[in-house]
């Protein structure tokens, strides 16, 4: 495996080594003691799998108790993956990271505590599959709002992205509830 951080050192791309040949494929997707040697996270407690269409856009989400760690892939199709830096004493407060991932590329984002975490679907349908290190606790859910003017993000839609009522209601970066 490659990790190459990102222009945000905390979220780091992970690049499996993919053996291929005519019967399909084989890779590591996780790997406990490459992580560990990579300084990322060894223990996940809670997989989830979405499924999205074209121009949808889900986030920036984060939990500001029960903080969570992502590692984020997609299995199926393409997406555009954002972290956004919600730590207040961060020197990359505000700042975004954003990359595709891809059935075709098959890499992952690792996004550590202290993010607000988005992606939108380039594809027809994407099947999403990420890992937290952290349960979810609704009660403890933030968003940022997709748009803000101050994070910038230049998320590549066509036309008007789809959103969840909850994700019409993210807050600015400036009203928003951050880690310290």
């Amino acid at each position: 495996m490659n990790f190459r951080p990102t222009a945000i050192p905390d979220v780091v791309v992970i690049e499996p080594r993919v053996f291929g040949d005519s019967r399909g494929f084989f890779f590591e997707a996780f790997k406990a003691d490459c992580f560990a040697q990579a300084g990322l996270p060894t223990h996940w407690v809670q997989d989830n799998i979405s499924r999205s269409q074209q121009n949808v856009l889900r986030g920036l989400h984060f939990q500001i108790e029960h903080g969570q760690a992502k590692l984020v892939r997609c299995l199926r199709g393409r997406i555009y993956d954002v972290a956004v830096d919600i730590r207040r004493s961060s020197p990359t407060f505000g700042q975004w990271v954003g990359c595709e991932l891809s059935e075709e590329n098959r890499h992952s984002l690792y996004i550590p505590v202290g993010f607000a975490h988005g992606f939108c679907v380039l594809s027809d349908i994407a099947d999403v599959q990420y890992k937290c290190t952290d349960l979810y606790t609704p009660a403890a859910e933030r968003t940022l709002m997709w748009n803000d003017s101050r994070v910038g993000i230049q998320w590549p839609v066509t036309g008007e992205p789809i959103l969840s009522p909850k994700d019409l209601l993210g807050k600015s970066l400036s009203e928003l509830e951050c880690y310290p």
